[in-house]
């Protein structure tokens, strides 16, 4: 993460995703790393991940289903014309 562009951290998670679902990394249908995980790997908070991937679902882009993990949408939708919110 770069912590001094002045981008909210939590938009930055949220396109590093978004790039690995262009890139192929994360694949349609099938689970993202879990909160723990992610958070550890990008050296950010668990709370930052799960605005991330709120954000994510509700552009679409991922999905959750309970006791299973959130999954890449199977859509066309990537969410690469995502608007800035300014929410922290």
């Amino acid at each position: 993460m770069d912590w001094d562009t002045g981008e909210y951290v939590w938009k930055q998670v949220a396109d590093v995703i978004r790039q690995r679902i262009r890139d192929g990394q994360y694949r349609p249908r099938t689970p993202i790393p879990s909160e723990i995980r992610l958070a550890e790997e990008l050296g950010v908070a668990k709370g930052t991940i799960r605005k991330a991937v709120a954000h994510l679902r509700e552009a679409g882009v991922l999905y959750t289903l309970p006791q299973k993990g959130t999954f890449v949408s199977a859509t066309d939708n990537r969410g690469d014309h995502d608007e800035d919110t300014g929410a922290k």
